[in-house]
């Protein structure tokens, strides 16, 4: 099975979008199934995970009914207020579909980079291990040391880290890929968290080449192993840096070298077993 272990389908006119640039060609358009679907049967890909885009609930069940009519939607990653206890009765509701499978707060959004340590929010962090709830764990490079907190703090949540830790690859040097590198090195040992190939594209110059990449993807299959990884599109956010399969057939470039069963995990089997989807 081949799953797109991140997407996301959208309509700006809901107006809960706050982070989207409305004058954006790209962005500031609807996305639904259909317009995905030929990227779909051109690489063979059985499933997808529709992942939030909005800090909304209203848009988590916008999700939900689309994910109710899209067969190939396997699982929906949606959003509660952390701030809110009274939340967790939205969580316990959610989790009562079939097709729910957790959260992602938009960490990289919030100014406070201790955000997530505050003690108002840590009721979410245990209601996710309390409902076996998965954490998409969005963020950048400041944010590696209290993401390993959190994770440790929280050893039996099932948490998968966004794109890579959004690697800033455009401002490459010797000293930001080391923190970044260390970084990311530490969550794959210390703690049980997978890892989303995905999102490299975006963080890329443009013009950006699979050798600009490769120092990224290697690191992260190294230290988290195949078997933790996962690929997703990232569309149509990728469309700012990269088709569907541009950055598809870069991922099988940077991939080449491993092993039948190793891209089996990569491209399908490891989100599976994360996400808990089977066909």
């Amino acid at each position: 099975m081949k799953i797109d272990a991140h997407q996301h389908f959208w309509n700006p006119a809901r107006g809960d979008y706050d982070w989207m640039p409305m004058d954006n060609e790209i962005l500031a358009r609807p996305y639904g199934p259909a317009e995905l679907a030929p990227h779909l049967q051109t690489h063979g890909i059985d499933a997808t995970v529709l992942v939030q885009a909005a800090a909304t609930v209203n848009e988590t069940e916008y999700m939900l009914g689309i994910a109710d009519v899209t067969p190939h939607v396997a699982g929906v990653v949606g959003w509660v207020d952390f701030e809110n206890q009274a939340e967790r009765a939205t969580l316990e509701r959610l989790k009562g579909h079939p097709k729910f499978k957790g959260v992602r707060p938009m960490i990289q959004d919030i100014p406070d980079v201790d955000w997530m340590l505050r003690d108002d929010v840590q009721w979410a962090f245990r209601a996710l291990c309390d409902l076996d709830l998965t954490f998409d764990a969005l963020g950048f490079p400041p944010h590696l040391d209290n993401f390993l907190t959190i994770l440790k703090r929280y050893p039996d949540m099932r948490v998968v880290v966004d794109h890579c830790m959004k690697p800033q690859i455009r401002d490459h040097s010797p000293e930001t890929f080391k923190q970044w590198a260390e970084g990311m090195a530490r969550i794959a040992r210390e703690t049980g968290a997978f890892c989303k190939f995905s999102a490299l594209v975006t963080e890329a110059n443009p013009g950006w080449t699979v050798e600009d990449l490769r120092p990224y993807a290697e690191h992260v299959l190294e230290v988290f192993t195949p078997e933790r990884v996962m690929w997703g599109s990232d569309w149509p956010v990728c469309q700012l840096a990269a088709s569907y399969d541009d950055w598809r057939k870069a991922a099988e470039t940077l991939t080449a070298g491993f092993s039948e069963s190793e891209k089996a995990d990569i491209y399908g089997g490891t989100a599976a077993r994360f996400y808990r989807i089977s066909v």
